[in-house]
């Protein structure tokens, strides 16, 4: 039985591999929430995703963590937010005023996922979201996001 089960596995997970490898790779569409490569952070659950980017938590895995968007009309941003904030950017807008006057600054924004790329790279404790194809060896992937706008490549 346990044999049987083994080799389902295998089998699922090598027809799971062919399948991703006979797409087009302007097919993938994921959104890659990234850190900086050799971080203590190696995955982030999506509470506490949620949690970091609201500014309702600040640690993780003993790192501070600093949350880095891209621009409210940028097509990631938008999906990022309604995926893991559950709230468009504009919906968001009124949260962030809130918070402001309490003493809390939203998540930098940088203008392109080159930036957030570079800037995740080199700020211990940065995390970010970029689309799949734009992930290189300069960091880490601690998480997908499903759907997206695709690559712009």
């Amino acid at each position: 039985m346990i044999d049987r089960l083994k080799r389902t596995t295998a089998q699922a997970v090598t027809l799971s591999l062919l399948a991703a490898a006979a797409l087009p790779a302007w097919a993938d569409n994921r959104v890659a929430v990234i850190a900086a490569a050799g971080t203590p952070i190696q995955a982030i659950g999506a509470d506490d995703l949620a949690s970091l980017f609201r500014r309702k938590k600040q640690f993780l895995a003993g790192q501070k963590v600093e949350p880095i968007n891209l621009p409210a009309q940028h097509p990631l941003r938008r999906h990022f937010s309604q995926q893991v904030l559950h709230k468009t950017p504009e919906e968001l807008e009124d949260y962030w005023r809130e918070m402001y006057f309490n003493g809390v600054n939203p998540p930098f924004v940088l203008a392109s996922e080159e930036a957030v790329i570079r800037f995740v790279a080199g700020t211990p404790g940065a995390v970010g979201y970029v689309s799949q194809c734009a992930v290189d060896r300069r960091v880490v992937v601690v998480m997908w996001i499903e759907g997206g706008p695709g690559c712009s490549k």
